[in-house]
């Protein structure tokens, strides 16, 4: 259990990345997350040869994992879009509501009684989120989208925590890149047309951090994150990821002088959400003991 813990917070500091990459690379969501799932499924692939990994057979399963896929692409436009219309301190700090919506949503899709210690934690979440939001009403369509981004992530976890348990983290993520890249491809050129980009190929620097996202940030995180779904509930993740706004805003503040747009209140939020993550953690310790 001990393993798994570290390599979950492993996962976070990775996770606290993708919204530095989201702010440096030059693309439009849309093109950064198609980008993406496109290197990734490539470097996956590379990786299920090299290691002789077998593929499932059937092709009802591929389908089952193809549609969770969908729900982690969809989650990193509003994501990266969250940011693109605000920072990287907004975009991180919405994503702490994915444990509030996964303890909103789990007991809905799987039919269990509310947990009203899961319940109490998110609110506590949700309290620290609404007091960093409270120091700007400027970046209203930032935090809309970091919002529902945080929604469809909830459901990602949720269901992906039903396919770590039948299949390998490799294939898993694999087939969940594979059907981003080949539905968001699909509808790519009528995205661009509603959602204009300065350029469609990015240049080499650009290409540079799509693969060091892409190998780190994805193939890595989400592997991690699918062997930790075996040993840990949905909820304790998506809570122990709150964390990941700490490393995002202090590289946000470090590299990008966000620290000037932030005042008392803020760093109050921050607060709330750090005590909701510790209380968790020692919640699942107690019970694991």
């Amino acid at each position: 259990m001990k393993k798994s813990y570290l390599l979950l917070h492993l996962a976070v500091i990775l996770a606290g990345f993708t919204g530095v990459f989201g702010k440096i690379i030059s693309l439009n969501e849309g093109l950064l997350t198609w980008y993406r799932v496109l290197f990734s499924s490539i470097i996956l692939f590379f990786i299920l040869k090299l290691f002789k990994i077998p593929h499932i057979a059937s092709g009802k399963d591929k389908m089952k994992i193809a549609q969770v896929g969908l729900l982690i692409t969809l989650h990193w436009i509003l994501f990266y879009a969250s940011i693109k219309y605000s920072n990287i301190s907004i975009g991180v700090v919405c994503y702490c509501l994915t444990s509030f919506f996964t303890a909103l949503f789990k007991p809905i899709i799987d039919k269990e009684k509310f947990k009203i210690s899961e319940l109490g934690l998110s609110t506590l979440t949700l309290l620290g989120i609404a007091l960093i939001f409270h120091f700007d009403t400027s970046y209203q369509l930032g935090i809309i989208l970091g919002v529902v981004s945080s929604a469809v992530a909830a459901l990602y976890t949720i269901y992906n925590e039903r396919l770590v348990h039948r299949f390998d983290s490799v294939v898993i993520n694999y087939y969940q890149m594979l059907s981003g890249t080949v539905c968001l491809g699909a509808i790519l050129p009528i995205y661009l047309l509603y959602f204009k980009a300065d350029s469609i190929v990015p240049g080499l620097k650009d290409t540079a951090y799509l693969g060091l996202l892409s190998l780190f940030c994805t193939v890595g995180l989400y592997v991690i994150f699918a062997e930790v779904l075996k040993k840990i509930s949905a909820f304790t993740i998506n809570l122990t990821f709150n964390l990941e706004p700490i490393y995002a805003i202090i590289m946000a503040f470090l590299f990008f002088g966000e620290s000037k747009e932030v005042n008392l209140s803020f760093y109050i939020g921050l607060m709330f959400i750090v005590a909701s993550v510790v209380l968790q953690t020692l919640i699942s310790i107690k019970k694991v003991k």
